[in-house]
């Protein structure tokens, strides 16, 4: 997939755990555990907002686009 997540790294730039962001965005773990792993294939506005209004940050500091083709010539190396 063209869209990596990086929550994870911004949860540790911010010090917080899964279990203290998940309480604070109102969604399960089970779910936000999910999303940071990027085994999800949407994400819904109103949860990424709610993300970025506790971590502090921008939708782009969570989301990274790298181009297909990118990732198949580093596979392929």
């Amino acid at each position: 997939m063209a869209i990596i997540l990086r929550l994870d790294r911004v949860m540790a730039d911010r010090k917080m755990s899964l279990n203290e962001l998940s309480d604070r965005v109102g969604i399960s773990n089970v779910n936000l555990s999910n999303l940071k792993t990027g085994k999800v294939k949407a994400v819904r506005f109103s949860t990424l907002d709610a993300i970025c209004d506790v971590l502090d940050c921008q939708p782009g500091d969570i989301l990274e686009y790298k181009r297909e083709t990118e990732e198949k010539t580093k596979e392929k190396a």
